[in-house]
């Protein structure tokens, strides 16, 4: 018979007895059996023996090659171990099983590249429904191990820059070595409604770029004072994201007509909300030098934005890439936090921040108190007098096209 048809008929799981080109008779199915109830009740030397006459008739499968690995193993043969998984991965290159005994090989022997088997493991895995059960506990462990390996190479890069305390980096280097060695992944500006080209992917913005931000936070406690005064009437703030029934409805993630995260609009897509804004004249008069995103029927809002107790706002990017918002803290108790793409901060009352909402963010209040910032757009920095002005003559021209006020959130 020749060896390709014996080959065809063995890893068809034909259950009778194959002639080698040797001219012996080989039972595949039978020796795969027996391989694997040796290596069931602790005979690793008959495991070895089984498998590797299938190995030797030049039969064996990517699940023979694996048993003759394991029962390698368990026989201190650590060499033959790798050559038998490789053999495995050679037929079956995102096999799980052989990828974490490759990772574990490697890792026996120190070297290095067993976080690449751990990793492609990680990522081969399916759903974590669909995992076999005698698979869960392995891929935790190897995900366990990809985590061990992030922060040893993390802590390597620290020490060789300087970032252990015992030297100077500049911020964007720090980040690219956090991306380097896996501790933070990259996040891109990905607004929901429009996109304007080449701005760079900056997160939180350096506040020494924004010299008008002394007067606002210069005026943070007469401003605190003027919201204040709006909390004592619990109506005041309405959900932030609310449905609109002429349009279809999208639950935002729980967000939807929920009061947790509630606004007090002083100005509210464009347009000064008079009675509002006539309750907090000390707040506008300290945003009256600063530039303020203008556009017809969008911007500026500028609001008290309030996070209830025990509240989330869900991961999402906002609705363009051409505007930076401003955050003043003004009521922050502890155990409140806010994440723009890979970098996570806290606020602190009176200090003000610029970051791009067209990145992915969240935010939290895990205290039992409520936390209130003020929050206002102004325009992206990068953008020229001439684009900011094409910028809000294109959707004065998406508004006449569509005959009526877009769907619009700060």
């Amino acid at each position: 018979m020749h060896e390709r048809e014996t080959q065809s008929k063995t890893r068809g799981h034909t259950t009778e007895s194959v002639i080698t080109m040797q001219g012996s008779p080989i039972d595949v199915p039978a020796l795969a059996r027996s391989g694997m109830a040796a290596l069931r009740r602790g005979d690793p030397l008959g495991a070895r023996q089984s498998f590797e006459r299938i190995a030797a008739a030049g039969l064996a499968d990517a699940s023979a090659f694996l048993g003759l690995a394991y029962a390698c193993r368990a026989l201190r043969d650590h060499a033959a171990a790798l050559v038998a998984v490789d053999a495995a991965l050679a037929l079956e290159p995102r096999d799980l099983r052989a990828l974490i005994f490759k990772a574990d090989q490697l890792s026996i022997a120190g070297d290095a590249r067993a976080a690449s088997f751990y990793q492609e493991a990680v990522k081969a895995a399916p759903p974590a429904g669909q995992v076999p059960p005698d698979l869960r506990d392995e891929l935790a462990r190897a995900q366990a191990m990809c985590d061990r390996f992030t922060g040893q190479f993390a802590a390597h890069l620290r020490k060789r820059f300087g970032q252990d305390g015992t030297g100077e980096t500049s911020r964007r280097f720090a980040q690219s070595l956090d991306i380097l060695a896996g501790t933070r992944q990259i996040y891109f500006q990905a607004p929901r409604h429009y996109y304007f080209p080449e701005l760079p992917q900056i997160q939180f913005y350096d506040r020494q770029d924004f010299p008008w931000l002394d007067k606002v936070e210069a005026a943070t406690d007469d401003i605190r004072a003027e919201l204040l005064a709006v909390l004592q009437h619990p109506t005041a703030f309405q959900p932030y994201v609310q449905g609109d029934p002429g349009r279809p409805r999208r639950e935002q993630q729980g967000m939807l007509n929920n009061p947790d995260w509630s606004a007090f609009y002083l100005w509210k897509n464009g347009e000064i909300v008079t009675e509002n804004a006539a309750r907090c004249p000390m707040t506008l008069q300290a945003l009256a030098e600063v530039p303020l995103a203008r556009v017809n029927n969008r911007s500026p809002s500028v609001l008290f934005s309030l996070l209830r107790p025990g509240a989330r706002i869900p991961a999402h990017n906002g609705m363009v890439n051409t505007r930076l918002i401003c955050h003043l803290p003004l009521i922050v108790p502890g155990n409140c936090g806010f994440r723009v793409g890979n970098e996570t901060r806290e606020w602190v009352e009176g200090k003000a921040w610029l970051f791009d909402d067209s990145i992915e963010h969240e935010a939290w209040n895990l205290s039992d108190q409520t936390r209130v910032i003020l929050l206002f757009e102004i325009w992206r920095p990068e953008l020229s007098v001439v684009e900011r002005r094409q910028v809000s003559d294109m959707f004065d021209a998406i508004d006449s096209y569509n005959g009526k006020k877009s769907e619009w959130h700060i």
